[in-house]
């Protein structure tokens, strides 16, 4: 593919990652991003310090149009990740949420719209658009929550399941996710939604509300004590960004065949963990448990989900190859290597 690619939170955790490996391929990329989540501006740093050519950087708010216009030139591809990211900060802010998750997709598709050739677009959606799964009934399992039904089980939440948008971030990045499908529907957009799980890997700015993995990995290296909300056996499939980004590049390279689609994607069954199990995994890397507390459950905490991504890798052969403790050793001997020395202040 040839042109350049704009990614809105360019800085953040994936879009450092995304750009890194797609300017190392030669190709050039725009990152948009208003700098404005804690570690972000590292993140910059090191792309930049990384990479002397092909990177074009605007720092700006996705809602601004006119700084969207301006990032679009010679743009043939859009991920577009810039996003209020956590549960808990939509709850207290739920405007600002609105105004940045749902308002900036809007822009960005209005002005996708306005071109004469639009850019292919994947667009980052969240598993909670499908609310808090309370009518699947679950079982307690060792430090686990598992599913009763055996299918999805076995198989995870698929693309079939009723939407239910909860919490005020649930319904922003829910209407975006279903603004992004309707302009592929009505304005013939080649447009692509993930429904994400749980990603985790470097450069990744974890803290108690989002990005938990990293987060407990750096609690951990830092000798501090890891928060767990409800009773710590909630389940989530873990994807690391590696194998992230090749999903999105077969989207992308792949758009006919996915364009006007909503995938659920994530580690699926083969990659589970539960907050327990994960700090038992960290345990041994650190050289002793880390010490926990335990607060309330929070709002739209689901006890389990698993992505069922069966659909999207039979529409493009992809599947996920990092497993669980190969993925959060990689991470930590990142961090090791990067963040030595950091307090976890400095280091988020």
């Amino acid at each position: 593919m040839t042109g350049r690619t704009l990614i809105t939170g360019g800085a953040g955790f994936v879009g450092t990652n995304l750009a890194d490996r797609l300017l190392r391929s030669g190709r050039g990329v725009v990152v948009l991003d208003d700098l404005s989540r804690a570690g972000v501006a590292e993140n910059l740093r090191w792309l930049e310090q990384t990479h002397r050519k092909g990177l074009d950087v605007h720092v700006a708010d996705v809602q601004d149009g006119a700084a969207i216009r301006r990032a679009l030139v010679e743009v043939d591809q859009v991920f577009h990740f810039a996003a209020q990211v956590a549960v808990t900060t939509s709850v207290v802010q739920p405007l600002d949420d609105f105004g940045i998750n749902l308002v900036g997709t809007l822009t960005l598709l209005e002005e996708l719209r306005r071109m004469d050739k639009p850019p292919r677009l994947l667009f980052t959606s969240t598993n909670k658009v499908y609310g808090g799964l309370d009518d699947v009934q679950i079982q307690l399992r060792g430090a686990r929550y598992e599913p009763r039904n055996r299918d999805l089980a076995i198989h995870g939440i698929n693309e079939d399941r009723p939407l239910q948008f909860c919490s005020p971030y649930g319904c922003s990045k829910g209407g975006a996710d279903q603004y992004v499908l309707d302009y592929a529907k009505t304005y013939g957009l080649p447009a692509v939604v993930f429904r994400m799980s749980c990603i985790y890997g470097p450069h990744q700015c974890g803290n108690e509300d989002q990005g938990w993995v990293a987060h407990f990995l750096m609690q951990a290296m830092a000798g501090a004590p890891i928060t767990l909300y409800g009773d710590g056996c909630q389940v989530r499939d873990i994807l690391f960004v590696d194998d992230l980004l090749d999903a999105m590049n077969l989207a992308m390279s792949g758009m006919e065949a996915v364009r006007g689609q909503a995938f659920n994607m994530g580690g699926g069954p083969a990659s589970t963990v539960s907050l327990v199990e994960l700090l038992d995994l960290i345990s041994p890397l650190e050289g002793g448990q880390p010490e926990v507390t335990f607060g309330p459950w929070r709002v739209g905490d689901q006890r389990w989900y698993v992505s069922d991504t069966r659909r999207f890798s039979e529409a493009t052969g992809w599947r996920a190859r990092v497993g669980v403790e190969e993925g959060v050793d990689r991470l930590h001997r990142w961090l090791r290597r990067s963040r030595s020395g950091l307090t976890v202040a400095e280091a988020i």
